[in-house]
């Protein structure tokens, strides 16, 4: 019996060792309000993320244990934008001005405070990442998206 628990425990301090981003996350995405948020996207000149949920909403909940804590995501997130969370039930005003008809809505929004664009619904980290670097390059304004991803 104790040999079978030292081997376990071996087993786990190897699997941590070697692989530690598996088991633990070291970086997270670093969220602010909406007013912090704004106000950091001008005094940064960084575009600014706005995650639209609510805790009723299993697909919000979603891209928290899934999308949001992506390696590339939560990287590309924190270097290239200021990323804002807002309730929307607790911040409906917001959420009307932002014209929220579903969750989990997400929107970009420039530096001064213009609205970009908004992907609707759930993203899986992978559909993300290059509408991330679509928005940070500026690409937007020169193609489509469908065009951007034929040539990145």
């Amino acid at each position: 019996m104790n040999r079978i628990f030292v081997c376990f425990l071996l087993s786990l301090t190897l699997l941590v060792t070697t692989f530690p981003s598996m088991c633990f996350s070291a970086e997270t995405i670093k969220w602010y309000n909406y007013e912090e948020g704004m106000t950091l996207g001008k005094s940064q000149h960084k575009k600014i993320f706005i995650n639209f949920f609510a805790d009723w909403c299993g697909y919000c909940t979603k891209m928290d244990k899934g999308t949001f804590v992506d390696p590339e995501i939560v990287s590309y997130l924190n270097k290239n934008f200021i990323a804002v969370k807002v309730n929307s039930d607790k911040e409906s005003t917001l959420a009307s001005k932002y014209k929220v008809r579903g969750l989990p809505s997400n929107w970009f929004v420039s530096e001064t405070g213009e609205q970009i664009s908004n992907y609707p619904g759930y993203i899986p980290a992978d559909n993300l990442l290059p509408i991330l670097k679509f928005i940070q390059t500026d690409s937007y304004k020169q193609m489509a998206f469908k065009d951007f991803m034929k040539v990145k």
